[in-house]
């Protein structure tokens, strides 16, 4: 394992006035989207991996309380950004250019999404194939999926998610596992699912139920002994395997595995103490409160509360290491 004090990144000096939540990429890797507890979002340029701080960035005010996460829809939906608040609301932002060549761009609300009581803490917008739907995980114990149709509305469904609250939530791959070596008839609106997190210890996994237009639980992952903090469903490319990721307050990753559709997940706790990066075995040094995989989903990102980064790649022998490490 490498140990990084990550000489190559480059330190940002968003103007921010308290702390920062989430600093989000969009597609293109273009701009940086940054939301803190100044209850503002900022969006910068970044040209050759730099974010253009010279050029004074966007600042986007709307909430009313700290901006826990920002989520950038897929272009082909044009340039929109959501972010999530304390106090209870999505936002859905869209820039409108100016026509005007030498005029600045300029950022507009076309979504205000309050049907939540409490704060609402993850968004994540669906695979771009599925179409531009947002699902929403609050402190309210509810899950809600904001729907753009098109003629123009918005559908908003909500349900109740996870007792004492929901944390986070990750949609799954629009490709079907095992699509890349077994031919599988086509379906045209692709799969709406996602998994979430909630303060009931428990990871659920929902899908859309076709005949009854709702959201059902399919499954329920049961194996950390504290709140889930976090879930990411790894990309795929049509292998059989699914993978899905979960960070607790019990200072436990765990990886489910389920190597087939039909098959039920199985779980690998991460052990940190196997790679030398401290902690007991099987559990990491302090809370860990964000998973989230590469682009080809075959290397994980683990942010730990004691202020490390690991990174996670799953061996030939399918045994889980830390193949490297980066000091904040």
């Amino acid at each position: 394992m490498s140990t990084t004090t990550a000489p190559d990144s480059t330190p940002v000096e968003t103007g921010h006035e308290d702390m920062i939540h989430d600093a989000q990429l969009d597609y293109y890797g273009k701009r940086l989207a940054t939301c803190s507890s100044d209850r503002t979002i900022k969006i910068f340029d970044v040209v050759d991996g730099e974010p253009q701080k010279h050029t004074g960035g966007q600042t986007l005010t709307g909430h009313s309380g700290p901006v826990w996460q920002v989520a950038w829809a897929h272009p082909k939906f044009g340039h929109i950004l959501a972010s999530c608040s304390y106090d209870g609301r999505v936002i859905v932002w869209k820039e409108q250019t100016s026509q005007q060549a030498s005029a600045p761009s300029s950022w507009t609300r076309i979504k205000e999404h309050s049907v939540h009581t409490a704060s609402v803490n993850s968004i994540s917008w669906a695979p771009h194939e599925l179409g531009a739907i947002l699902a929403c995980a609050s402190s309210d114990g509810k899950l809600s999926v904001l729907v753009f149709k098109n003629d123009g509305t918005w559908d908003a469904p909500s349900f109740d998610g996870h007792a004492i609250g929901c944390n986070a939530v990750s949609w799954a791959p629009a490709v079907l596992p095992g699509s890349l070596i077994t031919p599988q008839q086509p379906t045209p609106q692709g799969v709406k699912r996602f998994a979430s997190a909630g303060c009931d210890n428990l990871v659920k996994i929902w899908g859309f139920r076709e005949d009854t237009q709702k959201w059902a639980v399919e499954e329920v992952l049961e194996g950390h002994t504290d709140w889930v903090r976090d879930v990411a469903w790894a990309p795929n490319i049509g292998l059989p395997r699914s993978y899905i990721a979960t960070a607790s307050q019990d200072k436990t990753v765990l990886i489910w595995t389920k190597d087939s559709p039909q098959g039920t997940w199985t779980k690998t706790a991460l052990d940190p103490s196997a790679s030398g990066t401290g902690g007991t075995a099987g559990k990491f040094p302090d809370t860990v409160w964000r998973v989230s995989w590469s682009l080809a989903g075959n290397i994980l990102a683990v942010s730990c509360g004691d202020g490390k980064v690991t990174l996670w790649k799953e061996n030939l022998k399918g045994k889980w290491e830390c193949v490297s490490e980066m000091l904040q």
